[in-house]
């Protein structure tokens, strides 16, 4: 590769955003810029090219960006950050008329894909085995959905249609013991009961709920990468431990079942780039999905240790420049995440 591929990554202060780093700067034909809306984002003192951006929500977060990519002849755009997606993706022809690719879907799969709710309902309409679920959007509907679910002898799972990094999501139960949750578990943990949940919410307007089947077995992320519907690489990972809803801990598994699940979800929308997925598995065994994540995940530079980097297979995806190293998986890889210290 004769020229530099010159790189916009945004979030560079997510969780996943050093590694992200890491990884784009192991080739040296990617010239990186960062940039994060938070002055003090980590990124900002790993070695690169730092740019403090308005957040996504601003009306102008578009054009600056859009003046970033002209100022610094910007041949890609790799955003981390959700919120910044929808942006992106609707005004995805300004950037191609200045001759800049962005890492991102289209607004319809998009939608659909970070919304839980409607997600379940698309893959329901296209036969494809979801969990048992209901959506609801006041505590009356709530209710009789937790009873068609079989609570209180089932356990179930509530959980806001859109939302990032576990937020709002509870496991409603009438069998764990109080006493246990508070001497033996960190107070973030996810389990309460329905009583506790509605009294929580009291009066107050909710937003859109998933309420759904308890899905009691293994739970991997599977790390994709897709070319406009088309899937490109396949990767489940076990998740073993988790912090926060972030893997630090986990085994790289070649499961038959979870791949094809994977391949008829992929199949049914036309998404593009690195898709994460999450799924779990039912009393029987059977793999279930929870949700789509429309974006490269913090956790996919866990790949690095079995010799698959995903965020330049991404930028290299989005460019149409044939990946030249062969892909030869080490299944069985077993992984731990650490914190590290910028200092400045």
């Amino acid at each position: 590769m004769k020229n530099k591929i010159n790189v916009l990554m945004t979030g560079a202060g997510a969780p996943g955003g050093p590694g992200i780093i890491k990884a784009l700067l192991q080739n040296p034909n990617i010239n990186l810029i960062v940039c994060d809306a938070d002055a003090n984002a980590t990124g900002r003192y790993l070695g690169v090219h730092f740019i403090q951006i308005p957040f996504a929500g601003k009306d102008y977060f578009i054009d600056e960006i859009l003046k970033l990519c002209l100022e610094y002849s910007i041949n890609v755009v790799f955003p981390l950050v959700t919120s910044e997606l929808f942006k992106f993706s609707i005004n995805l022809h300004l950037f191609h008329q200045i001759g800049t690719k962005v890492i991102v879907s289209g607004i319809e799969s998009l939608t659909i894909a970070n919304s839980k709710g409607a997600l379940l309902d698309h893959l329901h309409k296209s036969g494809i085995i979801v969990p048992q679920y209901h959506i609801v959007s006041n505590k009356e509907d709530l209710i009789i959905a937790c009873e068609k679910l079989g609570y209180p002898k089932n356990q179930i799972v509530v959980k806001p249609c859109i939302s990032n990094g576990s937020r709002g999501i509870r496991i409603l139960s009438e069998t764990v013991s109080e006493f246990d949750l508070l001497f033996n578990h960190k107070p973030n943990n996810l389990y309460s009961n329905l009583h506790k949940y509605l009294s929580i919410i009291g009066q107050n307007k909710i937003p859109q709920i998933l309420v759904s089947e308890y899905l009691p077995g293994d739970e991997f992320t599977i790390d994709t990468i897709v070319k406009n519907g088309r899937l490109i690489l396949v990767i489940p990972r076990k998740r073993v431990k988790m912090v926060g809803g972030i893997s630090t801990a986990g085994t790289f598994i070649k499961n038959e079942n979870i791949i094809k699940y994977v391949e008829d979800i992929v199949s049914t929308l036309n998404l593009n780039g690195p898709i994460g997925l999450q799924v779990k598995s039912d009393i029987n065994g059977i793999y279930k999905i929870l949700e789509i994540n429309p974006r490269i995940q913090g956790t996919s530079v866990a790949a690095l240790g079995i010799g698959i980097n995903l965020p330049l297979i991404s930028v290299f995806n989005e460019m149409n420049i044939q990946f030249e190293e062969k892909i030869e998986i080490k299944w069985g890889t077993n992984f731990v995440r650490y914190y590290n210290e910028a200092f400045f």
